[in-house]
């Protein structure tokens, strides 16, 4: 039988405060230039979630050290070598992140995933591998499974890159251009989806020495080495939306704990899109506060910059007092599931009406009714349907174990969020 989590109902304003775990981008990001990098670095406070245990044990089948100190990944770059067998899981970071370095491999890589892994688009990426000279066999599909024929090196330069399916396929070919022999020098063959995860790419890369410019067309990164940092990891802010939504949605107050003043994380969008929501946003000196107030706004915005945020502002929208407008959102289609459809029928399902737009979603309010729900072994529909059920009594969830893909511990965060006894399901 499927594990089915019967989400919590809250009659009452909620009022917490919630402490969240590193942020999965950032640990991403540390630990491919932690072992590209001229020596041993530590990791603090990184995500421990199912996206970066695989992009470690990728690094390790590769000959990294990846090694566990407490809470802290200690990193030693090694010599990378092949043959080896890369399980990228359902991680988007691992599937467009490690190809450029298994590319630096000496010998063959094979990437593979799970079912749904294969159905990620990557031909932008592995298109731009084979330009830099680098051997990639995937069939014809632009797809995994596929095997990058390392040979301890890349020829690197100029290449043009269509990364209009993902913004992680411009950051996966910059976190590894500088071992390159030439760099790179990358100009975008059209627009690029989530734009401020390409910040924190070039942010992340010249805190770590790369020489990293902004071109006309692109950016350009010089050849040399990558500085060890030790590195204390933010808290993860997309994560930190469900938590926050739920001060709206029970008319309750909810801080997150450390809120950076700086980051580049997109999750800081929310004060912004909370407010336009109803929200009063403050930040205080433990973190994030948001107070909801008697209803929810409607959102007409364009959420190009930051898709993962969707699937929660969706769940708000079929709350609010009138008709949403969710834009700029073409590329969730590639996502983990396709998450402008599974939104659709989950919005659906709790009595909304849900118009799918060429790059979108209308959603108009409805009479409110109890449903049992997909994830679609997607962790963001699981937090989706968390907030609908604050406001829906009778909403269940099948499939809620995909939350340990960035937050293994949801459910009891959850039900520490609302004071109720933690029901991982049945």
């Amino acid at each position: 039988m499927p594990e089915v989590w019967t989400t919590p109902h809250r009659a009452n304003p909620v009022d917490a405060e919630v402490a969240l775990p590193g942020s999965k981008s950032l640990t991403a990001r540390a630990l491919v230039l932690a072992a590209l990098s001229d020596g041993p670095s530590r990791l603090v406070r990184p995500l421990r979630a199912r996206d970066t245990e695989l992009m470690a044990a990728g690094l390790r089948a590769l000959g990294v050290g990846v090694t566990d100190e407490g809470a802290d990944w200690l990193v030693e770059p090694a010599p990378l070598r092949g043959p080896a067998e890369v399980d990228a899981g359902l991680a988007g970071t691992v599937l467009r992140f490690l190809p450029p370095v298994a590319a630096l491999a000496d010998g063959p890589v094979r990437l593979d995933g799970d079912p749904r892994l294969r159905e990620r688009p990557n031909a932008g990426l592995l298109a731009a591998l084979r330009d830099l000279g680098v051997a990639v066999d995937d069939g014809g599909r632009g797809r995994a499974p596929f095997t990058v024929h390392g040979r301890g090196g890349v020829r690197g330069g100029p290449v043009t890159v269509d990364a209009s399916e993902s913004s992680q396929i411009v950051s996966g070919l910059l976190l590894a251009a500088a071992r390159f022999d030439d760099g790179i020098d990358l100009a975008l063959a059209g627009g690029v989806p989530s734009m401020p995860h390409v910040d924190m790419t070039v942010t992340t890369l010249r805190e770590h020495g790369v020489d990293v410019a902004a071109t006309g067309r692109g950016w350009r990164v010089s050849p040399g080495p990558v500085a060890a940092v030790d590195r204390v990891l933010e808290p993860d802010l997309s994560n930190a939306a469900p938590f926050l939504a739920a001060a709206l949605v029970t008319g309750g107050r909810v801080t997150v704990r450390d809120w950076p003043t700086e980051t580049t994380q997109p999750g800081a969008q929310l004060d912004r899109l909370l407010t336009a929501m109803g929200a009063a946003v403050e930040r205080t000196a433990d973190g994030l506060r948001v107070t909801g107030g008697a209803s929810i706004a409607p959102l007409v915005a364009d959420l190009g910059e930051v898709g993962e945020l969707t699937p929660v502002l969706a769940a708000l929208c079929a709350l609010a007092g009138g008709p949403s407008r969710l834009t700029g959102i073409g590329h969730l289609r590639g996502h983990e599931t396709d998450r402008l459809q599974a939104l659709d029928e989950v919005l659906t399902a709790v009595g909304a009406r849900v118009e799918q737009l060429p790059d979108g979603l209308g959603i108009t309010p409805g009479p409110r009714r109890a449903a049992r729900v997909d994830s679609y072994a997607d962790h963001r529909m699981v937090h989706a349907a968390a907030v609908l059920g604050l406001a829906i009594p009778g909403v269940e969830v099948t499939g809620p174990g995909a939350v340990t893909k960035t937050l293994p511990d949801f459910r009891e965060r959850w039900a520490g969020l609302l004071g109720t006894p933690a029901e991982v399901g049945r």
